[in-house]
C-alpha cells in the first residue's frame, strides 16, 4: 500500500504541475495576483507531493521490497544500508524521480522568491511548472519506478558494484542540484523574453535576480563532478581522473556555460550591458543539462556512468529538448533584437575583460561539444565509426584555456567602464615574477623537453598569485599599516573573499592537473609475495595476499607495504579484487597512500604463475604527484561560490541595486 501512495504522488505531482503552468499562465494574462498566487501553491505542493513519492521509493529501497520492480533490479538483500538507499537514485527510473524532485523544489523556491516583479515571477513560475509537467509526465508514463512485480523474486540483482561507493553515493543528488538549478536561471530568461523589456533600466535588476541561482547552481555542479572524478579515480583502477568520455563531457559543459553566465550576469547587473548574451547563456546552460540526460539515458553512447540503453526513452528525452530549447531559443530569437544594452565600455576595461572571458568559455565549451557529438553525428550519417579522446582535447580545449587564464588576474583589477591596463600590469608585476620561480623550477628538475608543462606549472602559481595579488590591492596590503588592513579585510563583503577563493581554487586546480599529468610515473609487472615494484622513488612490497569475505562480496586482499627508497618510514595499504555474486561481477578496490600532496597508486590485478610455478599477481603502480591538488582545487572553487551566496547583495529579498551611470 505505501508504494501505491508513492505512485499516487507521483502523478498528484503531474497534476500539481499542470495546474501551477495553468494558473501561472491565466495570471499573467490577467494580472490576477489570485491566480498567481494559487500558482505559487501549487508549485509547492508539486514539490511535497515529489518529496513524498521519492520518500517512498527510498523506504522500498531501505526495505528491500522486491515487489517493485525497480527495488528488484538495483538491489540486494546483502548490500550495506548507505547502498540500498543510493539504489534509490542509482538506476534510471529512481534518478529521473530525483531530478523531478529537485526541478519542482527548485520550482518553490522561485515561487516564493521575493522582490521579483509580477509579470517575470508570474511568467518564470509558469516556465518552471512547464519543465516539471513535461519531466513528471515521462517519469509517469515511461519511467515508473512504482511498477511492481507478481510474483515477488526473493532476492534482487543488486546495484552494479562500480556504484557500490560514497563518493558515487552523494555523487547524483549534488550533479542533479547543478544540472537543475539551472531551470531557474532558464525560466527567468524565458519570463524576460516573453515581458519583452526593451528598456535599460530592467537588466541590471534581472541580472541581479539570476546571480544566486547560477551561482548555487555552479557551486553545487562543482562539487557534484569532483565527486565523480574522485570515484572515478580511486575505483576504475586506471590511475586517471578525467577521460573525456561523453558523460563526464555532458556534466562539465553545463559547468562551462553556467561559469559563463556568471560572469555575464555580472556585466548585466552593475551596467546593463550584455542582456541578450546573458540571456542567450541561461538559455544555454540548462539546455545543455538537458542534452546531459540525453545522453546518459538514451542508450547512444556506451560509458561507466550511463544509466540505461533505452532509444524508445532515449527519443522522449530528445523530445523534450527539443520542445523546450526549440520554444526557448525560437522566442530568443523573436525578442532579442528588441533587447536593448546598457551603458559603453571601452575594450580595457573590466567589462572589457568578462567578455573575453565569456569567448574563451564558450569557444571551450564549443569544442567540448563538438568532440562530444561529432561521432554519434558521423555515424549516424555515414554509418563510420571514430572516436574522439585526449588528444583532440588536448589540441583544442588546452589552448583556449590557457590563454583565458593567462588573461583571468587582470580582469578584476580593472575600472569598469575604462580600466588602466599598464597600472594594472604594474599591480600584477610582483605575481608575475613569482610565477615564473616555480615554472623555471619545473623547467630544471624535470626534462627540459617538457617545456609546455614547466609554462602549465607556473601558469597554476600565476592564477594563485594573481587572485591574492587583487585581494591585496583591496585590503591596502604592505601599503598601509596592518590595523588598517585588518579593518579592510573584515570590510570586505563576502562575495570578494568567494572570487578569490574560486580563482585560487582554479589555480591550485591547474598545478595539480599539470604536474600529475606530465610528471606521473607508471609501472606494471606481476610480482610473488615478497618482491618489490618501483616506480620513480617509491617501492611497494606484496607482503600478503588472502581471501576476504565481505558484506556481499568475496576479495582477494593483497597487504602492502609502501615506503621511499631512500629508507622513509614505510607505511602499510591494502589493494583488492572483488567478486559481487549477485551480479557474477568482478571489480577492483585500489590501494592509495597519501603522501602529502602526492599519491602512490597500487591496482592489485589477476593472479598467475611465476617462471618457477608459484602464484604471482599483476600489479600495477602509480606515482602521482600533486594529486590532492586537483580534487582540493574545486573544493576551494565551490566553497568560493557558496562563500559568496551569503553575500547580502545576493540575496532576493534585497532591494534592487541603482545601474551605474
Amino acid at each position: 500500500m505505501i508504494v501505491e501512495t508513492g505512485a499516487f504522488a507521483l502523478v498528484l505531482a503531474l497534476g500539481l504541475a499542470a495546474l501551477q503552468t495553468a494558473l501561472a499562465v491565466g495570471g499573467r494574462l490577467r494580472r490576477s495576483p489570485v491566480l498567481a498566487g494559487a500558482a505559487a501553491g501549487a508549485a509547492l505542493a508539486s514539490a511535497l507531493a515529489v518529496a513524498v513519492a521519492f520518500a517512498v521509493l527510498v523506504q522500498a529501497f531501505a526495505t528491500s521490497d522486491f515487489s517493485v520492480a525497480n527495488v528488484a533490479a538495483n538491489s540486494h538483500t546483502d548490500k550495506p544500508m548507505l547502498y540500498k538507499v543510493a539504489g534509490a537514485w542509482g538506476s534510471h527510473e529512481g534518478s529521473l524521480v530525483l531530478w523531478c524532485l529537485v526541478l519542482t523544489g527548485f520550482g518553490a523556491a522561485l515561487a516564493r522568491a521575493r522582490d521579483l516583479p509580477f509579470g517575470l515571477k508570474t511568467s518564470a513560475v509558469a516556465a518552471q511548472g512547464f519543465l516539471g509537467l513535461l519531466f513528471l509526465a515521462f517519469a509517469v508514463f515511461t519511467s515508473n519506478p512504482f511498477e511492481r512485480l507478481d510474483p515477488a523474486p526473493f532476492q534482487g540483482a543488486s546495484l552494479n558494484p562500480l556504484l557500490q561507493d560514497p563518493a558515487l553515493a552523494l555523487h547524483p543528488p549534488f550533479l542533479y542540484a547543478g544540472y537543475v538549478g539551472f531551470s531557474v536561471c532558464f525560466s527567468l530568461a524565458v519570463a524576460a523574453l516573453v515581458e519583452g523589456r526593451a528598456n535599460s533600466a530592467f537588466w541590471p535588476a534581472w541580472g541581479r535576480w539570476v546571480r544566486p541561482w547560477a551561482l548555487a547552481s555552479w557551486a553545487l555542479l562543482t562539487v557534484g563532478i569532483t565527486l565523480g572524478a574522485f570515484w572515478a579515480y580511486y575505483e576504475l583502477g586506471w590511475g586517471g581522473w578525467w577521460f573525456w568520455d561523453p558523460v563526464e563531457n555532458a556534466s562539465f559543459m553545463p559547468w562551462l556555460a553556467g561559469a559563463a553566465l556568471l560572469h555575464s550576469a555580472v556585466v548585466t547587473e552593475r551596467r546593463g550591458a550584455l542582456a541578450g548574451w546573458t540571456t542567450f547563456l541561461a538559455l544555454l546552460a540548462f539546455t545543455l543539462s538537458m542534452l546531459g540526460a540525453f545522453l546518459v539515458r538514451s542508450g547512444v553512447l556506451t560509458s561507466v556512468h550511463a544509466f540505461a540503453v533505452d532509444p524508445e526513452r532515449g527519443l522522449m528525452l530528445l523530445a523534450i529538448l527539443g520542445l523546450t530549447g526549440g520554444l526557448a531559443f525560437g522566442l530568443f530569437a523573436w525578442r532579442a533584437p528588441r533587447l536593448k544594452g546598457g551603458g559603453m565600455f571601452a575594450p580595457v576595461s573590466r567589462e572589457g575583460a568578462l567578455v573575453l572571458n565569456n569567448l574563451f568559455l564558450t569557444a571551450a565549451c564549443a569544442t567540448v561539444l563538438l568532440g562530444t557529438l561529432y561521432p554519434l553525428i558521423l555515424e549516424a550519417a555515414s554509418g563510420s565509426t571514430i572516436s574522439v579522446g585526449p588528444p583532440y582535447f588536448a589540441m583544442t580545449f588546452v589552448p583556449l584555456m590557457a590563454v583565458a587564464f593567462v588573461i583571468l588576474p587582470a580582469g578584476p583589477l580593472l575600472a569598469w567602464k575604462r580600466g588602466d591596463l599598464p597600472g594594472v600590469l604594474q599591480r600584477l608585476a610582483v605575481a608575475a615574477g613569482l610565477a615564473l620561480l616555480p615554472a623555471m623550477a619545473a623547467f630544471a628538475v624535470f626534462e627540459p623537453r617538457r617545456a609546455l608543462s614547466a609554462a602549465g606549472v607556473g601558469l597554476g602559481a600565476w592564477l594563485i598569485l594573481g587572485a591574492l595579488a587583487e585581494t591585496a590591492g583591496r585590503i591596502r596590503l604592505f601599503r598601509a599599516s596592518p590595523a588598517e588592513s585588518l579593518r579592510r579585510a573584515r570590510a570586505l563583503p563576502p562575495g570578494a573573499w568567494g572570487m578569490t577563493l574560486a580563482h585560487a581554487g582554479l589555480g591550485v586546480f591547474v598545478l595539480g592537473a599539470v604536474v600529475e599529468t606530465a610528471y606521473r610515473i607508471e609501472a606494471a609487472r606481476p610480482i610473488a609475495i615478497g618482491q618489490v615494484i618501483e616506480a620513480g622513488p617509491w617501492a611497494v612490497r606484496l607482503d600478503e595476499v588472502r581471501v576476504v569475505e565481505g558484506p556481499n562480496y568475496l576479495a582477494e586482499r593483497g597487504r602492502l607495504t609502501v615506503s621511499l627508497r631512500s629508507g622513509a618510514a614505510p607505511r602499510r595499504i591494502h589493494a583488492e579484487r572483488r567478486f559481487y555474486p549477485a551480479g557474477g561481477q568482478t571489480t577492483t578496490e585500489v590501494g592509495l597512500d597519501f603522501r602529502g600532496l602526492d599519491d602512490v597508486y597500487v591496482v592489485l590485478g589477476d593472479r598467475g604463475q611465476t617462471a618457477q610455478g608459484g602464484p604471482a599477481w599483476n600489479v600495477r603502480l602509480w606515482w602521482n604527484p600533486w594529486a590532492r591538488l586537483i580534487f582540493l582545487g574545486p573544493a576551494l572553487m565551490a566553497l568560493g561560490g557558496l562563500l559568496s551566496l551569503t553575500d547580502r547583495r545576493l540575496r532576493l529579498g534585497v532591494g534592487g541595486r541603482k545601474a551605474a551611470p
